[in-house]
């Protein structure tokens, strides 16, 4: 989503690298391009002024001139800024004391409400609450239809007492209030924890429709009001969250279509226009594509610093702890690396989501929008057919497979034998790596590491050792310890453990110093 603002700040910044000092014309430019890099990914006009507005200030101040790495100071200032805009601490949900907690959604038709109900419902339910959805959105075509398979997806029951529209030549016969008010009242019976109702798109110029939501809100009396907002919809962000704003009252923004290659300028808009925080965003089409907003992870993704937290929590929400302890003691058994155990991490990588996604949040990456447009989530595909091809035997020891095999393989995978070529010869760097690791206890290179060798590893090191002197390399060629020799006898054939303080004739209390 970011790209093009990121790569515009990226080069930004790069202008400044190895100035000692910068001075107010440095500055100036600096400020300059970061403006144009905001309005170019459809910021508003008036937040990109105030945004550019705040740093010039503050890098006008003491706190660049006093720095050691000036630039570094730039980018520190831009990042703090870029968390103010967005909202500057982390939003949660605001859950009700005792009853069920209502959350209603509210937003443009087409922005993806319905979706994101169930992508929210499963969040929840994740998190160990119970939700209800409730079908409130008669007026759109298959609507409650849609909700109904959304909530199928995402496990979480729907109330949808009425079918709603089915098509654009029928007119609207229930009541969407007296549907929301049930729902709730549907929750309470059932002992749900949370209520999301599902409310119809509408226009901020419709005062007919922006009347039914408040009818919606003022009887079902919600704890939270969430504005899904289209991240791709441009610089009319502003306009349509200020309508909804003055319309409903929404408590919270959720982005949705954050997945998408539009400019982003919707998220660094409303937050600080509306000064309603950003509380979720939807990354993906699959129910499970849905986060928390972090402010302070985004502007670490926008100035290419990546998010290695986020990294961390979808990794251990996903990976199969006995796939994990699994390979850890295969690592420390210093067994080999197979195919299959490839399978198996690959298994594990691709329930952590797109890989496009994961790369964006990788530090210091660096990575193009024209590179992450060029890079094929279904590689990762491609690769995993070649390895289920082969036969158990062949993945257990990939070394028998010859010009035949490759060619049946390549054959049965529907790819070309030069793929299943280049697949083997990564797969075999990657097991001498692993290789590499395992016997010297860690990556190697890295201090701190484990050490420790097997018997193979000791009789490999003795064999290798040269000594200068012909009785220690004899005495190393017999198998004896030459270390264990010298401790035993001293330099005058005196043994060290025969040596007693009484028999050195010392001065008195001298012998304390020898204890």
């Amino acid at each position: 989503m970011f790209n093009s603002l990121a790569d515009r700040l990226s080069a930004t910044f790069k202008n400044l690298r190895g100035k000692g000092r910068l001075s107010e014309a440095d500055i100036d430019g600096t400020v300059r391009e970061i403006r144009r890099a905001l309005l170019d990914a459809d910021v508003a006009v008036s937040v990109a002024r105030e945004f550019a507005a705040q740093v010039k200030e503050r890098a006008l101040g003491q706190e660049v001139n006093e720095a050691l790495n000036p630039a570094q100071q730039v980018v520190k200032i831009v990042n703090d800024q870029l968390v103010q805009v967005l909202g500057g601490e982390t939003r949660r949900v605001n859950f009700a004391k005792t009853g069920p907690t209502i959350i209603m959604l509210a937003g443009l038709q087409g922005a993806g409400k319905t979706t994101l109900a169930g992508k929210l419902s499963k969040w929840l339910a994740s998190e160990g609450h119970t939700p209800l959805l409730v079908a409130a959105d008669l007026q759109r075509p298959n609507a409650v239809t849609q909700l109904k398979i959304v909530g199928e997806r995402a496990g979480v029951p729907v109330y949808a007492p009425h079918p709603g529209v089915q098509s654009e030549f029928e007119d609207i016969t229930g009541d969407p209030v007296v549907v929301a008010r049930n729902g709730v009242s549907e929750a309470r019976q059932k002992q749900h924890d949370v209520v999301i109702v599902d409310t119809a798109g509408r226009l901020g110029v419709d005062e007919e429709l922006m009347q039914q939501a408040r009818d919606i809100r003022d009887a079902i009396k919600p704890n939270e009001i969430l504005f899904v907002i289209d991240a791709m919809i441009g610089q009319d962000a502003v306009n349509t969250a200020l309508a909804f704003d003055q319309g409903v009252d929404f408590t919270g923004v959720v982005l949705s279509k954050l997945d998408g290659d539009a400019r982003g300028g919707a998220a660094l808009s409303v937050a600080s226009v509306t000064g309603k925080p950003i509380m979720f965003a939807s990354t993906g089409e699959n129910v499970g594509d849905f986060e928390v907003f972090h402010p302070d992870r985004m502007a670490s993704r926008i100035l290419d610093m990546g998010d290695v937290l986020t990294l961390i929590e979808q990794a251990e929400k996903t990976w199969d702890k006995a796939e994990a302890e699994r390979m850890a003691k295969k690592f420390s058994d210093q067994e080999d690396f197979t195919l299959e155990d490839f399978l198996a991490q690959m298994q594990q990588i691709k329930k952590m989501g797109s890989m496009k996604k994961m790369l964006t949040m990788m530090p210091g990456a660096n990575i193009s929008k024209q590179q992450l447009e060029q890079f094929d989530d279904k590689q990762a595909d491609r690769v995993e057919a070649i390895v289920r091809s082969m036969t158990p035997h062949e993945r257990m020891a990939p070394k028998i497979i010859n010009g035949s095999r490759r060619a049946r393989i390549a054959r049965g995978s529907g790819v070309t034998v030069s793929e299943v070529n280049q697949l083997l010869q990564r797969f075999g760097e990657a097991q001498k790596m692993m290789k590499k690791m395992a016997a010297s206890g860690g990556i190697p290179g890295m201090p701190g590491g484990n050490r420790k060798k097997g018997a193979k590893g000791k009789q490999a090191n003795n064999k290798k050792k040269k000594y200068g002197n012909p009785a220690k390399a004899a005495a190393a060629a017999r198998g004896e310890d030459v270390r264990k020799k010298q401790a035993a006898g001293a330099a005058f054939g005196a043994a060290k453990q025969d040596l007693k303080p009484e028999d050195l004739q010392l001065p008195k209390g001298f012998e304390k110093f020898l204890r």
